[in-house]
């Protein structure tokens, strides 16, 4: 069945952990909007390419630019079924707006499926939603995870974890993983 699902992003959000599942949910049938603070359908954000290249963490290197379908100003959140946040560095200024940080409430109010992968737990984190919840993240916020009441669940890169109807995930090598969890939750 086809779900109505909302993405919220920004500049230099992470390429693959953005691209990947906006085609990979619509590839599924369903219609992923991809939103931004301050910006409408047709305008684009800047992209950043993460890399594990042996280094202590990982590297970033410019991404693609990603069209947004939707305008952040006209969606009305309610109408969606589920959200999805990606990492990269998005979420670290996204969660500093009160309008994203409601509506990530939203849909936790509303035991709304959600997915998130990698930084996109400094989201949730700052809506304070993971208050005895297990989530996965980059290990480099596990920190925030915990001081904001989660369990961080420390998995491999390649894997992701569900909590109820929260699926968390390391990094975009867990996409497979990631994805095939959030999908069980949207049937």
């Amino acid at each position: 069945m086809s779900k109505k699902i909302l993405m919220i992003t920004g500049d230099f959000t992470e390429d693959y952990e953005t691209m990947v599942p906006f085609q990979t949910l619509q590839a599924f049938g369903h219609q992923v909007d991809a939103v931004c603070p301050d910006k409408k359908a047709g305008d684009s954000i800047a992209t950043a390419i993460h890399d594990f290249e042996g280094d202590q963490t990982y590297s970033e290197k410019p991404g693609h630019r990603f069209t947004l379908n939707a305008s952040f100003s006209e969606i009305q959140v309610s109408d969606y079924d589920a959200l999805v946040i990606p990492g990269g560095r998005a979420p670290e200024y996204l969660r500093l707006n009160p309008e994203v940080i409601s509506m990530v409430q939203h849909f936790f109010e509303a035991d709304k499926p959600v997915a998130a992968i990698c930084h996109g737990a400094q989201l949730l984190a700052a809506a304070k939603v993971l208050k005895g919840r297990r989530c996965s993240a980059y290990p480099a916020c596990s920190p925030e995870v915990e001081a904001s009441g989660g369990e961080y669940a420390d998995i491999p890169v390649d894997s992701a974890v569900t909590d109820g109807k929260l699926v968390t995930a390391p990094a975009w090598p867990a996409h497979p993983d990631w994805l095939a969890q959030f999908q069980k939750l949207l049937q």
